[in-house]
Formats: structure tokens, C-alpha cells, sequence
């Protein structure tokens, strides 16, 4: 703010002083004694000055133009031109910066003004309204016209601000209400089969006979599952209603040896390899990864032998490499175009992340790779 006052001070008072110029130089070439070219220039010096004051003295710094013509014609007679310039500049801030009366009054001043000089010259009704439109009507109109295009810009500026915050907000709201939509089929469907599934599997587990630990075992993968997924989907729907509380907050590379625990206690050996200096990833990025190891783990899950699975999280200077290797199972490799990939790929490319995947040359070892860019370290 203080640097646009100061820039508009400085440019009143280089207004002023190019009325001042201006002015001065017509009274030095005049006709007029030199006694009368001093006083004259010296009102005229003055009176131009003031065009430099607060805006909220215009009316007053008009009044004064207004009466410096008819004084030095009274006085000195017609030989002297003093404050033309002066007077112009005079009746456009009273036009623009006056409102009502005030301004009404200063107009009135200054037409005043030019009817009396040009009567008193001996000029006619005629001239006198020519010389008054173009000494007071004239710029008091202009700075009414500045002032009210200036008023209106700023209301159009102002409207299309309100238009584009109501706009953001109609979308913010629909966005809202369709993470509520999706929230509430979550819980309405999803969490119900989801809960359903782990209540049969515990009852299941319960009601087998003693000694048979390998399918309890299961059960109980089946029952921890369950209970994962669902502190997952609570996770989900808490983001979706927008809570950004530290509970609510979705799993991340810390989160991994719970996800690998899970993947055992299903009965797959998993292992976890990171090289490297491990460095902070963005939230966005650490969010993604975890979803694109455990992706990787649930295919290794499915279509993997007993041999289990190893994900190797390589750090590099400018880069970050997830891979994850583990033997087929016999007749149940990864050929054809199965979702997992497509969402792996999708989600890595959403960073600019590469990916590639299939069997190594053993023709067993199934090998998915995920290259993500980072900034140089």
C-alpha cells in the first residue's frame, strides 16, 4: 500500500508542476509590466501547486482557480494569461473525486469563472457557453467519466471473483457429496461383506476339530485379513468424509512390515530388500507405493508357489525402484493382461513412473519393476 501512495504523490505533484510550467510560461510572455508579470506568476505558481494536495480539497483548489482569472482580469486587465492549464486540471478533480453538492458546487465555481471573464471582456452569451464547456464542463465530465468506468471495473472485477469463488465452491460441493455417495456404498456394501467374512471365517476356525492346525491356520489368515481390510476401508472412508485427523491418514512405506506380516501369516514367505540411503518421499508418492507393493504382494499371493516373494525397494540419487520377484506356481503363471498390472501401471504413471513386468529367462521367476523419478539428492 505505501509504495502506491507514494507513486500517486509523485505523480499529483508532477502534474502540478507541468501546470506550473506551463502557466508560468504564458505569464513570462505576456504583455503585461514586469510588477504585474511578478505577482501574476507568482499566484499562478501558487495556485497550481495546490493541485498537488489531498484529493478531499478539490472542491476548495477549484474554488481558488475559479477566482485567480477574475482577479488578475480586474487588476491587471487582459494582457495577463495566468492558470489555464491550471483551471482545466482543477474541474477534472472536482469531477472526479467530489461527489453531490461538493461537486455540483465546484462546477458551478468555475462556470461562474469563465461567464464573468468573458463578460467583462465584452464577449457575448455565445462565446461564454463555449468558453464554459471547455473550461469547466468539459474536464468536470471527464473526471465524472474516469472515476465511474474506474468504480466500474473494479465491480466487474469484484463480480468475477465472487463468480469463480462460487464456482470453486459448487464444484468443491459436488465433489463432496459424490465422496460422501461413494463413502456411504462403501460402508453399505463393502464393509458389510467384508465383516461378514471375517465373523464366518472366526466361526469356521472355532468349529474345527481339534488337530487340524494347516486349515486353522487359514481361517486365521482369512480372519487377520478381514480385520485389515477393514482398518483399511475405515481409512478410506474417513478421507472420504474428509477427515484429515493423524488417524485417519492411509498406510504408507512405514506400514510395510505389517503388510509383509500379513502376507505370512497367509503362509507365503515374504521378504523385504532396501538398498540405498532411504529418503523422505511425498506423501502422495509414499501413499502410492505402498499400494503398488501390496498389489504386488496379492499377485504373488494368488499366482506365486511356496517359495514366497521378495520386494526390493531400491533408492537411488535422482530415483526409486520397487520390484518384487517370486516363482510361479505350476500351470498358474502371469500371462494376459490381468487388472493387478493395469492398476500398478495406471498408479506409477500418475508420477511418471515406468514399469516392467513379466517372466525372467528361467521361464518361472515372474518379475514386476516400477521406476519412479525424484529430485536429485
Amino acid at each position: 500500500m505505501y509504495p502506491i501512495k507514494l507513486s500517486l504523490r509523485s505523480q499529483s505533484w508532477l502534474v502540478a508542476a507541468t501546470c506550473m510550467v506551463a502557466d508560468g510560461g504564458f505569464v513570462l510572455l505576456s504583455a503585461a509590466t514586469p510588477w504585474q508579470t511578478g505577482i501574476a506568476l507568482a499566484i499562478t505558481l501558487a495556485v497550481n501547486a495546490m493541485l498537488a494536495g489531498p484529493a478531499k480539497l478539490s472542491g476548495w483548489v477549484a474554488a481558488v482557480h475559479a477566482a485567480v482569472p477574475v482577479i488578475i482580469l480586474f487588476t491587471m486587465g487582459d494582457r495577463v494569461y495566468a492558470n489555464e492549464a491550471g483551471l482545466l486540471i482543477a474541474g477534472y478533480r472536482a469531477g472526479a473525486w467530489l461527489r453531490g453538492r461538493p461537486a455540483y458546487a465546484s462546477l458551478g465555481v468555475l462556470a461562474a469563472s469563465a461567464i464573468v471573464c468573458v463578460l467583462a471582456m465584452g464577449g457575448g452569451p455565445t462565446l461564454g457557453s463555449l468558453v464554459v464547456a471547455k473550461i469547466a464542463v468539459l474536464p468536470w465530465l471527464v473526471g465524472r467519466y474516469t472515476t465511474a468506468r474506474r468504480a466500474y471495473l473494479a465491480e466487474l472485477e469484484k463480480r468475477s471473483a465472487m463468480e469463480q469463488a462460487d464456482a470453486k465452491a459448487a464444484v468443491a460441493k459436488a465433489i463432496t457429496e459424490e465422496r460422501s455417495a461413494i463413502a456411504r456404498d462403501l460402508h453399505d456394501v463393502i464393509v458389510h461383506h467384508v465383516s461378514a467374512i471375517g465373523m464366518h471365517a472366526g466361526a469356521a476356525r472355532l468349529g474345527l476339530p481339534d488337530g487340524n492346525t494347516s486349515l486353522a491356520t487359514s481361517l486365521r489368515s482369512v480372519e487377520t485379513s478381514s480385520r485389515a481390510a477393514m482398518v483399511d476401508l475405515r481409512h478410506l472412508l474417513d478421507l472420504l468424509h474428509g477427515d484429515r485427523s493423524p488417524g485417519a491418514r492411509q498406510p504408507g512405506l512405514d506400514d510395510l512390515d505389517e503388510l509383509l506380516d500379513r502376507v505370512r501369516a497367509a503362509g507365503t514367505p515374504a521378504r523385504l530388500e532396501v538398498r540405498g540411503p532411504q529418503r523422505d518421499v511425498p506423501e502422495s508418492l509414499d501413499i502410492t507405493v505402498y499400494r503398488i507393493i501390496q498389489e504386488m504382494l496379492t499377485n504373488a499371493l494368488r499366482h506365486g508357489d511356496s517359495s514366497g516373494v521378495t520386494v526390493t525397494l531400491d533408492y537411488a540419487p535422482d530415483s526409486l525402484t520397487i520390484s518384487s520377484s517370486n516363482a510361479t506356481g505350476s500351470g498358474n503363471g502371469h500371462h494376459g493382461v490381468r487388472r493387478g498390472l493395469v492398476g500398478i501401471r495406471n498408479r506409477a504413471g500418475m508420477f511418471d513412473g515406468t514399469t516392467r513386468s513379466g517372466l525372467e529367462p528361467d521361464g518361472r521367476t515372474w518379475r514386476t519393476v516400477v521406476t519412479f523419478p525424484l529430485e536429485a539428492s
